[in-house]
């Protein structure tokens, strides 16, 4: 009954934590993004609440890739003070050995992870597209001056020749793209016309573009509300190119996968994604040991700046770690597996290790 008391005790400490700091950080970044927002929004004569909307919409996606250093920094916290006010002390003088404090702030670190992959995941995303759409009606055609270099590329072959796009942004997985520039060739290969266009629509078998002004070297430049642009791409093609990994939900990725396999696309970015959504329950459990690791130390006998440096080294390497293994399957010289859960056995090995030194020497 005590440590069952305990147990519960020491998980509600845990969580109230993991809530504190991401709540925290989740404040601080929605008012940078405001500010930057705000910044990028002071020529436009834009509504003030559409554009605090589109920051509230936008961070939450962001605040997936900090989930795990939440959760490290929310376990050295929890630790830190039930050690500070000699909380451990008492529990390790009943008799309550190391890994039975553990144990509940490992279960609710994965029921966290869990949740964070089934639930929030799938929402974030959602809320990525609704700040999307919001950004074109910000923006408008200034859309492409803001994406500039981070534009999309691709090119289609039809009966009337090649064309080759670029768009700025994208919306509903690639469906609709803003900020278009379209370059033709004839059948032989000859440059044919440039045209520039506000929005495109993917219809079936043609772009339905509008806001469109047509550029060629024999004639005037010729201005149109709409053109139709006849293209052999479907939109599962479509989607294969323009989404993110990122931004699909967890519960789309295994459909992603498979249309882009049927297209001949590269599904390295998804399985991936799929795989680092999976381990996100071990991973959040890898960052309680690791806290563990360097804050289970008795509070009054110092060292305590040294500890959370230590911590904090740890999540940076680890973060490091899972950089390169990702940038390596990316490039298909790592398998997606081997790249999301290496992170995760490291991670769990080096805090396993290191309180099994401190605990049992």
């Amino acid at each position: 009954m005590l440590t069952n008391t305990l147990g519960r005790y020491f998980a509600g400490k845990f969580v109230a934590a993991a809530i504190a700091v991401f709540m925290g950080v989740f404040i601080l970044v929605v008012l940078v993004d405001y500010i930057e927002m705000t910044r990028k929004t002071s020529g436009i004569n834009a509504s003030t609440w559409l554009v605090v909307q589109t920051s509230l919409f936008r961070v939450p996606q962001l605040l997936e890739r900090l989930m795990p250093f939440c959760v490290l920094i929310a376990a050295m916290t929890c630790y830190l003070d039930l050690s500070r006010r000699l909380e451990l002390v008492v529990a390790r003088s009943a008799g309550v050995s190391a890994w039975q404090f553990l144990t509940p702030a490992l279960a609710s670190a994965f029921v966290l992870g869990t949740l964070a992959t089934v639930v929030y995941n799938p929402v974030s995303a959602n809320l990525q597209e609704q700040a999307q759409a919001n950004e074109v009606e910000l923006f408008g055609d200034r859309t492409q001056m803001l994406q500039d270099a981070l534009g999309f590329w691709f090119n289609q072959a039809t009966s009337e020749g090649q064309t080759i796009i670029n768009a700025a942004s994208s919306q509903r997985r690639g469906v609709v793209l803003s900020g278009l520039t379209v370059f033709r060739f004839d059948p032989s290969g000859r440059f044919s016309e440039r045209i520039e266009a506000r929005e495109a629509t993917l219809e079936d078998g043609y772009w339905l573009l509008k806001n469109v002004r047509r550029h060629t070297f024999t004639e005037p430049v010729l201005v149109e509300d709409s053109y139709r642009l006849n293209t052999s791409l479907t939109p599962d093609q479509v989607r294969g190119n323009f989404a993110n990994p990122e931004s699909v939900s967890f519960w789309e990725l295994p459909d992603y996968i498979t249309s882009s396999e049927n297209s001949g696309l590269s599904t390295a970015g998804y399985r991936l994604q799929y795989q680092k959504l999976l381990s996100r329950p071990f991973l959040f459990a890898a960052m309680v040991l690791l806290a563990s690791a360097v804050s289970l130390r008795f509070f009054r006998l110092g060292g305590v700046q040294k500890m959370v440096l230590s911590g904090i080294a740890a999540g940076f390497l680890l973060y490091v770690l899972s950089k390169v293994t990702e940038d390596l399957s990316k490039a298909e010289l790592m398998h997606p597996v081997s790249a999301a859960w290496l992170p995760v056995a490291v991670g769990s090995l080096a805090g396993l290790l290191a309180l099994l030194h401190q605990e049992d020497g």
